[in-house]
Protein backbone atom coordinates (compact mmCIF):
# COMPACT_ATOMS: atom_id res chain seq x y z
CA UNK A 1 0.00 0.00 0.00
CA UNK A 2 1.43 2.98 -1.13
CA UNK A 3 1.91 5.83 1.32
CA UNK A 4 0.10 8.49 1.27
CA UNK A 5 2.37 11.40 1.80
CA UNK A 6 4.16 10.14 -0.98
CA UNK A 7 1.15 10.79 -3.40
CA UNK A 8 0.26 14.29 -1.85
CA UNK A 9 3.79 15.03 -2.77
CA UNK A 10 3.78 13.96 -5.92
CA UNK A 11 0.28 15.08 -7.03
CA UNK A 12 1.42 18.68 -5.97
CA UNK A 13 4.16 18.37 -8.47
CA UNK A 14 2.25 17.60 -10.79
CA UNK A 15 -0.26 20.66 -10.41
CA UNK A 16 3.20 22.78 -10.10
CA UNK A 17 4.34 21.80 -13.20
CA UNK A 18 1.17 22.31 -15.27
CA UNK A 19 1.25 25.60 -13.98
CA UNK A 20 4.83 26.60 -15.42
CA UNK A 21 3.83 24.95 -18.52
CA UNK A 22 0.59 27.11 -18.73
CA UNK A 23 2.77 30.03 -17.59
CA UNK A 24 5.23 29.22 -20.23
CA UNK A 25 3.05 28.79 -22.66
CA UNK A 26 1.37 31.76 -22.71
CA UNK A 27 4.24 33.87 -22.21
CA UNK A 28 5.35 32.66 -25.40
CA UNK A 29 2.76 33.24 -27.23
CA UNK A 30 1.96 36.66 -26.00
CA UNK A 31 5.28 37.20 -27.26
CA UNK A 32 5.10 35.84 -30.97
CA UNK A 33 1.82 37.67 -31.37
CA UNK A 34 3.45 40.71 -30.54
CA UNK A 35 6.81 40.11 -32.55
CA UNK A 36 4.03 39.14 -35.24
CA UNK A 37 2.03 42.03 -35.05
CA UNK A 38 4.56 44.40 -35.60
CA UNK A 39 6.32 42.87 -38.10
CA UNK A 40 2.77 42.97 -40.37
CA UNK A 41 2.52 46.39 -39.51
CA UNK A 42 5.79 47.55 -40.38
CA UNK A 43 5.96 45.89 -43.59
CA UNK A 44 2.30 47.26 -44.21
CA UNK A 45 3.85 51.06 -43.72
CA UNK A 46 6.86 50.22 -45.46
CA UNK A 47 5.08 48.70 -48.90
CA UNK A 48 2.68 52.05 -48.61
CA UNK A 49 6.04 54.14 -48.14
CA UNK A 50 8.01 52.67 -50.94
CA UNK A 51 4.57 53.27 -52.87
CA UNK A 52 4.37 56.97 -52.20
CA UNK A 53 7.85 57.47 -52.99
CA UNK A 54 9.55 55.51 -55.01
CA UNK A 55 6.63 55.04 -57.72
CA UNK A 56 5.72 58.29 -59.38
CA UNK A 57 3.07 57.02 -61.26
CA UNK A 58 1.17 56.05 -58.19
CA UNK A 59 -2.16 56.88 -58.87
CA UNK A 60 -1.39 58.05 -62.19
CA UNK A 61 -1.12 55.25 -64.24
CA UNK A 62 -3.54 55.15 -67.37
CA UNK A 63 -3.68 52.00 -69.83
CA UNK A 64 -5.53 52.49 -73.49
CA UNK A 65 -7.90 50.49 -74.24
CA UNK A 66 -7.83 48.52 -77.67
CA UNK A 67 -10.76 49.06 -79.84
CA UNK A 68 -11.28 48.22 -83.59
CA UNK A 69 -9.70 50.48 -86.52
CA UNK A 70 -12.60 51.74 -87.49
CA UNK A 71 -12.79 54.09 -84.57
CA UNK A 72 -9.53 56.42 -85.27
CA UNK A 73 -7.34 55.20 -87.93
CA UNK A 74 -9.74 54.23 -90.48
CA UNK A 75 -11.16 57.98 -89.99
CA UNK A 76 -7.59 59.53 -90.38
CA UNK A 77 -7.60 57.58 -93.87
CA UNK A 78 -10.54 58.28 -95.53
CA UNK A 79 -10.43 61.56 -93.92
CA UNK A 80 -12.35 62.97 -96.96
CA UNK A 81 -15.66 60.92 -95.50
CA UNK A 82 -15.82 63.36 -92.42
CA UNK A 83 -16.00 66.68 -94.42
CA UNK A 84 -19.94 66.79 -94.24
CA UNK A 85 -20.98 67.93 -91.08
CA UNK A 86 -17.73 70.22 -90.37
CA UNK A 87 -17.03 73.49 -91.42
CA UNK A 88 -14.74 72.93 -93.87
CA UNK A 89 -14.81 71.63 -97.41
CA UNK A 90 -11.80 69.32 -96.89
CA UNK A 91 -10.89 68.07 -93.43
CA UNK A 92 -8.26 66.17 -94.77
CA UNK A 93 -5.16 68.38 -94.51
CA UNK A 94 -6.06 68.82 -90.65
CA UNK A 95 -5.09 65.59 -89.88
CA UNK A 96 -1.40 66.60 -90.32
CA UNK A 97 1.48 67.53 -87.83
CA UNK A 98 -0.08 64.42 -85.45
CA UNK A 99 -3.80 66.68 -85.34
CA UNK A 100 -2.19 69.99 -85.30
CA UNK A 101 -2.99 70.64 -89.03
CA UNK A 102 -0.56 72.41 -91.57
CA UNK A 103 2.10 74.75 -90.22
CA UNK A 104 1.46 78.34 -90.63
CA UNK A 105 4.98 79.86 -91.67
CA UNK A 106 6.85 82.86 -89.97
CA UNK A 107 6.36 85.37 -92.39
CA UNK A 108 2.83 85.31 -91.73
CA UNK A 109 3.13 86.69 -88.71
CA UNK A 110 4.66 89.88 -87.09
CA UNK A 111 7.80 89.68 -85.04
CA UNK A 112 8.46 87.40 -81.74
CA UNK A 113 6.72 84.29 -83.67
CA UNK A 114 8.99 81.55 -83.20
CA UNK A 115 8.96 79.00 -85.90
CA UNK A 116 7.52 74.79 -85.60
CA UNK A 117 5.25 76.40 -82.89
CA UNK A 118 1.63 77.62 -84.83
CA UNK A 119 -0.71 75.71 -86.90
CA UNK A 120 -4.17 75.64 -88.36
CA UNK A 121 -5.49 73.52 -85.77
CA UNK A 122 -9.30 72.63 -86.37
CA UNK A 123 -11.16 72.15 -83.51
CA UNK A 124 -12.83 69.07 -84.16
CA UNK A 125 -9.02 67.88 -84.21
CA UNK A 126 -8.34 67.71 -80.59
CA UNK A 127 -9.87 63.70 -80.13
CA UNK A 128 -6.30 63.37 -82.61
CA UNK A 129 -4.42 65.58 -80.62
CA UNK A 130 -5.03 64.00 -77.10
CA UNK A 131 -4.57 60.58 -78.97
CA UNK A 132 -1.35 61.20 -79.73
CA UNK A 133 -0.49 63.47 -76.42
CA UNK A 134 -1.57 60.46 -74.31
CA UNK A 135 0.83 57.95 -76.70
CA UNK A 136 3.80 59.29 -74.88
CA UNK A 137 2.43 60.20 -71.33
CA UNK A 138 5.09 59.00 -68.85
CA UNK A 139 2.82 56.42 -66.84
CA UNK A 140 0.99 54.61 -69.53
CA UNK A 141 0.90 50.72 -68.41
CA UNK A 142 0.06 48.03 -70.99
CA UNK A 143 -1.01 46.36 -67.41
CA UNK A 144 -4.57 47.41 -67.06
CA UNK A 145 -4.49 46.03 -63.66
CA UNK A 146 -2.41 48.74 -62.81
CA UNK A 147 -4.36 51.75 -64.20
CA UNK A 148 -6.02 54.14 -62.21
CA UNK A 149 -7.88 54.82 -65.87
CA UNK A 150 -8.71 53.95 -68.64
CA UNK A 151 -8.75 55.74 -72.02
CA UNK A 152 -10.79 55.00 -74.94
CA UNK A 153 -9.28 56.29 -78.27
CA UNK A 154 -12.22 56.41 -80.05
CA UNK A 155 -12.18 59.79 -82.78
CA UNK A 156 -15.89 59.91 -81.39
CA UNK A 157 -16.72 63.35 -82.42
CA UNK A 158 -15.08 63.29 -86.12
CA UNK A 159 -17.27 59.67 -86.52
CA UNK A 160 -20.05 61.08 -85.35
CA UNK A 161 -20.29 64.26 -88.00
CA UNK A 162 -20.88 61.86 -90.66
CA UNK A 163 -24.05 60.98 -89.30
CA UNK A 164 -25.39 64.17 -87.56
CA UNK A 165 -27.65 65.14 -90.35
CA UNK A 166 -28.62 61.44 -91.33
CA UNK A 167 -32.83 61.57 -90.71
CA UNK A 168 -32.22 57.54 -90.19
CA UNK A 169 -31.25 57.55 -86.47
CA UNK A 170 -31.01 54.13 -86.74
CA UNK A 171 -27.66 55.21 -88.60
CA UNK A 172 -26.99 57.93 -86.83
CA UNK A 173 -26.82 56.21 -83.15
CA UNK A 174 -25.09 53.10 -84.62
CA UNK A 175 -21.65 53.81 -84.23
CA UNK A 176 -22.22 54.31 -80.69
CA UNK A 177 -23.79 50.77 -79.90
CA UNK A 178 -20.69 49.62 -81.42
CA UNK A 179 -18.10 51.20 -79.81
CA UNK A 180 -20.20 50.63 -76.20
CA UNK A 181 -20.31 46.37 -77.55
CA UNK A 182 -16.85 46.26 -78.66
CA UNK A 183 -15.77 47.85 -74.69
CA UNK A 184 -18.18 45.79 -72.22
CA UNK A 185 -16.59 43.03 -73.54
CA UNK A 186 -13.21 43.84 -72.33
CA UNK A 187 -12.05 42.43 -68.78
CA UNK A 188 -11.54 46.07 -67.70
CA UNK A 189 -14.71 47.16 -67.92
CA UNK A 190 -15.79 44.19 -65.56
CA UNK A 191 -13.69 45.72 -62.75
CA UNK A 192 -15.61 49.06 -62.64
CA UNK A 193 -18.83 48.73 -65.18
CA UNK A 194 -16.76 51.44 -67.13
CA UNK A 195 -17.32 54.15 -64.44
CA UNK A 196 -12.72 54.40 -65.22
CA UNK A 197 -13.32 54.56 -68.53
CA UNK A 198 -12.88 57.99 -70.61
CA UNK A 199 -13.36 59.21 -74.10
CA UNK A 200 -12.68 62.54 -75.89
CA UNK A 201 -14.29 64.49 -78.09
CA UNK A 202 -13.70 67.49 -80.12
CA UNK A 203 -17.57 68.34 -80.21
CA UNK A 204 -19.67 69.89 -77.95
CA UNK A 205 -21.14 67.19 -75.61
CA UNK A 206 -24.68 68.22 -76.29
CA UNK A 207 -23.89 66.33 -80.29
CA UNK A 208 -24.06 63.37 -77.80
CA UNK A 209 -27.44 63.91 -76.02
CA UNK A 210 -30.46 62.98 -77.88
CA UNK A 211 -32.95 62.86 -75.52
CA UNK A 212 -35.88 61.13 -77.92
CA UNK A 213 -36.18 59.36 -80.66
CA UNK A 214 -37.69 62.35 -83.04
CA UNK A 215 -36.08 63.54 -86.01
CA UNK A 216 -36.95 67.50 -84.14
CA UNK A 217 -34.26 66.14 -81.71
CA UNK A 218 -30.97 67.07 -82.49
CA UNK A 219 -27.50 65.04 -82.36
CA UNK A 220 -27.24 61.10 -80.96
CA UNK A 221 -28.47 59.36 -78.38
CA UNK A 222 -24.95 57.66 -77.58
CA UNK A 223 -24.38 59.36 -73.57
CA UNK A 224 -27.77 58.27 -72.99
CA UNK A 225 -26.86 54.51 -73.51
CA UNK A 226 -26.77 52.65 -70.27
CA UNK A 227 -22.88 52.04 -70.30
CA UNK A 228 -21.93 55.43 -71.98
CA UNK A 229 -23.79 56.72 -68.87
CA UNK A 230 -21.04 54.54 -66.62
CA UNK A 231 -18.37 56.41 -68.84
CA UNK A 232 -16.75 59.82 -68.52
CA UNK A 233 -16.75 62.37 -71.10
CA UNK A 234 -14.30 65.25 -72.15
CA UNK A 235 -15.18 67.59 -74.09
CA UNK A 236 -14.79 71.11 -75.40
CA UNK A 237 -18.10 71.81 -74.12
CA UNK A 238 -19.69 69.80 -71.63
CA UNK A 239 -23.99 68.93 -70.75
CA UNK A 240 -25.31 69.78 -67.67
CA UNK A 241 -25.15 65.84 -67.31
CA UNK A 242 -22.05 65.34 -64.16
CA UNK A 243 -20.41 62.94 -66.60
CA UNK A 244 -19.38 65.21 -68.81
CA UNK A 245 -16.54 67.36 -68.37
CA UNK A 246 -14.89 70.60 -70.44
CA UNK A 247 -11.98 71.24 -71.53
CA UNK A 248 -10.07 73.73 -73.09
CA UNK A 249 -10.45 74.49 -77.31
CA UNK A 250 -7.90 73.71 -79.28
CA UNK A 251 -5.96 77.08 -80.55
CA UNK A 252 -3.54 77.52 -82.90
CA UNK A 253 -0.42 77.76 -80.24
CA UNK A 254 1.40 74.53 -79.89
CA UNK A 255 4.37 75.19 -78.09
CA UNK A 256 7.30 72.11 -78.35
CA UNK A 257 9.24 74.05 -75.11
CA UNK A 258 9.24 75.85 -72.10
CA UNK A 259 10.98 78.38 -73.98
CA UNK A 260 8.28 78.87 -76.59
CA UNK A 261 5.61 79.66 -74.12
CA UNK A 262 8.06 82.05 -72.50
CA UNK A 263 9.27 83.70 -75.31
CA UNK A 264 5.07 84.09 -76.27
CA UNK A 265 4.82 85.74 -73.10
CA UNK A 266 6.79 88.26 -73.23
CA UNK A 267 5.76 89.79 -76.56
CA UNK A 268 2.28 89.61 -75.39
CA UNK A 269 3.12 91.29 -72.03
CA UNK A 270 4.64 94.42 -74.29
CA UNK A 271 2.24 94.32 -76.54
CA UNK A 272 0.44 97.63 -77.53
CA UNK A 273 -3.37 98.15 -77.70
CA UNK A 274 -5.29 100.28 -79.85
CA UNK A 275 -8.80 99.37 -78.65
CA UNK A 276 -10.10 98.73 -75.67
CA UNK A 277 -12.39 95.91 -76.60
CA UNK A 278 -13.36 93.84 -79.66
CA UNK A 279 -16.10 91.49 -80.94
CA UNK A 280 -15.48 89.02 -83.48
CA UNK A 281 -17.92 86.78 -84.64
CA UNK A 282 -20.85 86.67 -87.01
CA UNK A 283 -24.63 87.78 -85.89
CA UNK A 284 -27.53 85.12 -85.14
CA UNK A 285 -30.76 86.84 -85.89
CA UNK A 286 -32.28 83.84 -85.77
CA UNK A 287 -31.54 82.90 -81.92
CA UNK A 288 -34.21 85.05 -80.37
CA UNK A 289 -32.24 85.08 -76.91
CA UNK A 290 -28.87 85.66 -78.36
CA UNK A 291 -27.09 89.21 -76.90
CA UNK A 292 -25.19 89.29 -80.27
CA UNK A 293 -26.98 91.96 -81.77
CA UNK A 294 -26.95 94.32 -79.34
CA UNK A 295 -22.99 93.70 -78.57
CA UNK A 296 -22.84 94.20 -82.32
CA UNK A 297 -24.15 97.51 -82.22
CA UNK A 298 -22.37 98.97 -79.11
CA UNK A 299 -18.99 97.64 -81.10
CA UNK A 300 -20.14 99.28 -83.91
CA UNK A 301 -21.17 102.58 -82.30
CA UNK A 302 -17.98 102.93 -80.56
CA UNK A 303 -14.97 104.43 -81.27
CA UNK A 304 -12.90 101.71 -78.49
CA UNK A 305 -14.04 98.83 -80.16
CA UNK A 306 -13.22 96.79 -83.19
CA UNK A 307 -15.70 94.84 -84.92
CA UNK A 308 -14.70 91.51 -86.83
CA UNK A 309 -17.52 90.47 -88.81
CA UNK A 310 -16.57 86.36 -89.22
CA UNK A 311 -19.57 86.72 -92.23
CA UNK A 312 -17.59 88.23 -94.54
CA UNK A 313 -14.66 87.96 -92.90
CA UNK A 314 -11.77 85.25 -92.55
CA UNK A 315 -12.38 84.04 -88.70
CA UNK A 316 -10.78 81.19 -89.27
CA UNK A 317 -7.28 82.28 -89.97
CA UNK A 318 -5.41 82.22 -87.14
CA UNK A 319 -3.15 85.08 -88.10
CA UNK A 320 -6.14 87.49 -89.06
CA UNK A 321 -7.54 86.35 -85.31
CA UNK A 322 -4.30 87.05 -83.65
CA UNK A 323 -3.88 90.33 -84.99
CA UNK A 324 -7.26 91.32 -83.83
CA UNK A 325 -6.85 90.17 -80.09
CA UNK A 326 -3.62 91.98 -79.59
CA UNK A 327 -4.78 94.94 -80.57
CA UNK A 328 -7.86 94.84 -77.83
CA UNK A 329 -7.75 94.99 -74.12
CA UNK A 330 -10.49 93.07 -73.38
CA UNK A 331 -12.24 90.61 -75.80
CA UNK A 332 -16.38 90.59 -75.55
CA UNK A 333 -17.45 86.47 -75.52
CA UNK A 334 -21.36 86.23 -75.93
CA UNK A 335 -22.48 82.23 -76.71
CA UNK A 336 -22.61 81.34 -79.47
CA UNK A 337 -24.59 78.90 -81.34
CA UNK A 338 -24.43 76.70 -78.09
CA UNK A 339 -22.42 78.58 -74.90
CA UNK A 340 -19.01 77.72 -75.53
CA UNK A 341 -16.43 79.75 -78.52
CA UNK A 342 -12.95 78.89 -79.16
CA UNK A 343 -12.52 82.49 -79.34
CA UNK A 344 -12.29 82.30 -75.73
CA UNK A 345 -8.84 80.64 -75.78
CA UNK A 346 -7.69 82.40 -78.76
CA UNK A 347 -8.35 85.81 -77.17
CA UNK A 348 -6.48 84.25 -74.01
CA UNK A 349 -3.24 83.43 -76.19
CA UNK A 350 -3.22 86.74 -77.08
CA UNK A 351 -3.56 88.32 -73.52
CA UNK A 352 -7.08 89.90 -74.36
CA UNK A 353 -9.04 89.70 -70.98
CA UNK A 354 -12.33 87.87 -71.79
CA UNK A 355 -15.97 89.54 -71.03
CA UNK A 356 -18.77 86.70 -70.19
CA UNK A 357 -22.32 87.62 -70.55
CA UNK A 358 -23.83 83.32 -69.37
CA UNK A 359 -22.26 81.21 -66.73
CA UNK A 360 -22.33 78.58 -69.45
CA UNK A 361 -19.44 80.32 -71.09
CA UNK A 362 -16.79 79.59 -68.83
CA UNK A 363 -17.23 79.65 -65.59
CA UNK A 364 -19.49 76.41 -65.43
CA UNK A 365 -17.52 74.92 -68.16
CA UNK A 366 -13.69 74.57 -67.22
CA UNK A 367 -12.99 74.64 -63.70
CA UNK A 368 -10.05 72.52 -63.94
CA UNK A 369 -8.57 75.24 -65.97
CA UNK A 370 -9.68 78.76 -65.10
CA UNK A 371 -9.32 80.03 -61.60
CA UNK A 372 -12.06 79.78 -59.20
CA UNK A 373 -12.15 83.22 -58.29
CA UNK A 374 -13.27 85.01 -62.08
CA UNK A 375 -12.60 88.30 -61.24
CA UNK A 376 -9.14 87.78 -61.42
CA UNK A 377 -8.78 87.10 -65.42
CA UNK A 378 -12.12 87.91 -66.59
CA UNK A 379 -15.05 90.42 -66.64
CA UNK A 380 -18.96 89.16 -65.94
CA UNK A 381 -21.84 91.37 -67.41
CA UNK A 382 -24.69 88.80 -66.87
CA UNK A 383 -27.49 88.74 -69.18
CA UNK A 384 -30.38 87.56 -67.76
CA UNK A 385 -33.38 89.09 -70.38
CA UNK A 386 -31.96 90.04 -73.80
CA UNK A 387 -34.90 92.21 -73.84
CA UNK A 388 -34.50 94.28 -70.53
CA UNK A 389 -30.88 94.27 -71.09
CA UNK A 390 -29.55 97.85 -71.37
CA UNK A 391 -25.72 98.17 -70.10
CA UNK A 392 -23.57 100.50 -71.91
CA UNK A 393 -20.38 97.77 -71.85
CA UNK A 394 -17.58 100.63 -72.80
CA UNK A 395 -18.96 102.62 -69.81
CA UNK A 396 -18.59 99.41 -67.52
CA UNK A 397 -14.72 98.48 -68.67
CA UNK A 398 -13.61 102.18 -68.37
CA UNK A 399 -14.65 102.23 -64.96
CA UNK A 400 -12.29 99.38 -64.29
CA UNK A 401 -9.19 100.81 -62.81
CA UNK A 402 -6.16 100.73 -64.41
CA UNK A 403 -4.36 98.40 -61.42
CA UNK A 404 -7.18 96.08 -61.52
CA UNK A 405 -6.85 95.90 -65.38
CA UNK A 406 -3.20 95.00 -65.63
CA UNK A 407 -3.39 92.42 -62.77
CA UNK A 408 -5.85 90.65 -64.57
CA UNK A 409 -4.13 90.95 -67.91
CA UNK A 410 -1.33 89.23 -66.21
CA UNK A 411 -3.23 86.96 -64.68
CA UNK A 412 -4.47 85.85 -68.62
CA UNK A 413 -0.99 85.57 -69.86
CA UNK A 414 -0.19 82.95 -66.71
CA UNK A 415 -3.25 81.39 -68.25
CA UNK A 416 -1.80 80.79 -71.23
CA UNK A 417 0.46 77.18 -71.00
CA UNK A 418 -2.72 75.80 -69.10
CA UNK A 419 -4.74 76.52 -72.03
CA UNK A 420 -2.67 75.24 -75.17
CA UNK A 421 -1.99 71.52 -76.13
CA UNK A 422 2.00 71.02 -76.44
CA UNK A 423 3.26 69.52 -79.66
CA UNK A 424 3.37 65.70 -78.88
CA UNK A 425 6.74 65.82 -80.55
CA UNK A 426 7.85 68.32 -77.84
CA UNK A 427 8.38 68.52 -74.24
CA UNK A 428 7.11 71.41 -71.46
CA UNK A 429 9.07 70.99 -68.20
CA UNK A 430 8.29 73.88 -66.37
CA UNK A 431 4.71 73.98 -67.49
CA UNK A 432 1.49 71.95 -66.83
CA UNK A 433 -0.61 72.35 -70.66
CA UNK A 434 -4.34 71.83 -71.05
CA UNK A 435 -3.73 68.15 -71.78
CA UNK A 436 -1.81 67.94 -68.37
CA UNK A 437 -4.78 69.32 -66.31
CA UNK A 438 -7.64 67.26 -67.74
CA UNK A 439 -5.76 63.97 -67.62
CA UNK A 440 -4.92 65.07 -63.49
CA UNK A 441 -8.88 66.16 -63.29
CA UNK A 442 -10.21 62.58 -64.67
CA UNK A 443 -7.97 60.87 -62.52
CA UNK A 444 -8.77 62.36 -59.49
CA UNK A 445 -12.56 62.16 -60.58
CA UNK A 446 -12.17 58.25 -60.83
CA UNK A 447 -9.94 58.03 -57.97
CA UNK A 448 -12.98 59.71 -55.96
CA UNK A 449 -15.47 56.89 -57.48
CA UNK A 450 -13.28 54.00 -55.81
CA UNK A 451 -13.20 56.00 -52.89
CA UNK A 452 -16.96 55.25 -52.76
CA UNK A 453 -16.91 51.84 -53.56
CA UNK A 454 -13.92 51.34 -50.62
CA UNK A 455 -16.79 52.96 -48.20
CA UNK A 456 -19.49 50.60 -49.49
CA UNK A 457 -21.42 52.98 -51.19
CA UNK A 458 -23.11 52.75 -54.49
CA UNK A 459 -21.09 54.34 -57.38
CA UNK A 460 -23.72 54.93 -59.52
CA UNK A 461 -25.52 57.79 -56.91
CA UNK A 462 -24.39 61.21 -58.46
CA UNK A 463 -22.35 60.02 -60.98
CA UNK A 464 -24.15 60.60 -64.64
CA UNK A 465 -27.12 62.92 -62.61
CA UNK A 466 -28.09 65.74 -64.51
CA UNK A 467 -26.72 69.34 -62.53
CA UNK A 468 -30.08 71.90 -62.87
CA UNK A 469 -27.85 74.80 -61.30
CA UNK A 470 -25.14 74.60 -63.76
CA UNK A 471 -26.19 77.31 -66.05
CA UNK A 472 -27.58 79.61 -62.75
CA UNK A 473 -27.03 83.55 -63.14
CA UNK A 474 -25.27 85.15 -60.32
CA UNK A 475 -24.97 89.05 -60.20
CA UNK A 476 -21.64 88.22 -58.13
Amino acid sequence: MENPAIISRTSNNHHQLWFAFLISFLLFSLLLRFHYSNTFQSLNTVTTFSLNTTDSCHGRYVFIQTIPSRFNQFLLQNCQFITKGTDKPNMCPYMTNMGLGPEIKNENFSDGVLANTWYATNQFLLEVIFHNRIKSYECLTNDSGLASAVYVPSYIGLDISRFLWVANLTVRDSSGFELLRSLVEKPEWKRMWGRDHFVVSGRISWDFRRQFDDLAYWGSKFRFLPESMNMSMLAVEGSSWKNDYAIPYPTSFHPLLDNDVYQWQSKIRHQKRDFLFTFTGAPRPELEDSIRGKIIEQCRGSSLCKFIDCSHEKCDDPVNVMKVFENAVFSLQPSGDSYTRRSIFDSILAGCIPVFFNPGTAYSQYKWHFPKNRSEYSVYIPVKDVKEWNVNIGKVLLGIPENEVIAMREEVIRLIPKIVYADPRGKLDNFEDAFDIALKGILERIENVREEIRKGRDPSIGFADEDHYKYTFSDN
